[in-house]
């Protein structure tokens, strides 16, 4: 493989009854509160509002995260992503 090429993990967005997110190829959690989580996909960037929500899996290495709370919407934010996010900033 050239050392061009990057390799990107899938990403899949699954919603359980708008109660619970599951998601793959999350590279960063750029934000969250209970009302916003803000993370960085393979995809680009991926807004989550809703009402209550608190991040209840969180693994960077294999890319996977569980949301969960009240889903209200969902927005991808673009096709880049910036190059660091808020837990690669906290762990420097």
């Amino acid at each position: 493989m050239n050392e061009n090429n990057i390799q990107t993990k899938p990403h899949n967005v699954i919603i359980d009854n708008r109660r619970k997110m599951e998601l793959t190829g999350v590279r960063d959690v750029s934000g969250f509160d209970e009302q916003t989580v803000s993370l960085i996909t393979e995809m680009g960037g991926l807004v989550i509002k809703g009402t209550g929500l608190h991040i209840t899996r969180l693994s960077l290495d294999t890319g996977d995260v569980t949301v969960e709370g009240n889903v209200n919407a969902m927005q991808y934010t673009t096709a880049g992503t910036p190059s660091k996010g808020l837990v690669s900033k906290l762990f420097r």
